[in-house]
């Protein structure tokens, strides 16, 4: 039993662990501690998380992948598979079911260094250079239909 489904305050916590340790192994040795401690910030935020819609990739109630977003799905905040579940179309899913379900012609991220390949195959362009802010680095992209 395959599926996407918003995540609710309840299932947030483990969406938020999802990310963090995902973020930790993947993206983490490209940024400085400045940039971990503030990417931590953003998702200890519960500020900000509320402003944010999160869907997940479940497998019998296993969370194996989130995707948030914030702007009206114009914007991808975070997006991260497991990495025992990557490179098995789990990332493309939850894509695809964001594109399905925003009405933006244009939706932009700031990729790390890790994803900019994967945001790449899924049909994204670069905007700029690689950035820096707080510590943190990023390619701002984005996918025009």
């Amino acid at each position: 039993m395959y599926g996407n489904k918003k995540i609710d305050e309840i299932q947030l916590t483990n969406a938020i662990d999802l990310i963090w340790s995902t973020f930790l192994q993947f993206e983490a040795p490209d940024y400085s501690e400045e940039g971990i401690q503030s990417f931590k910030d953003f998702i200890d935020n519960k500020e900000i998380l509320k402003t944010l819609e999160f869907w997940g990739a479940y497998d019998n109630k296993e969370l194996k992948g989130v995707i948030a977003t914030n702007d009206n799905r114009k914007h991808i905040c975070c997006f991260f598979v497991k990495s025992q579940y990557h490179r098995q179309g789990i990332g493309r899913k939850l894509w695809e079911y964001l594109r399905e379900n925003s009405q933006s012609k244009v939706i932009t991220v700031n990729s790390s260094p890790y994803a900019v390949p994967v945001y790449h195959k899924l049909g994204f362009v670069d905007l700029d250079l690689e950035q820096v802010s707080d510590g943190m680095r990023y390619t701002p992209m984005k996918y025009e239909r």
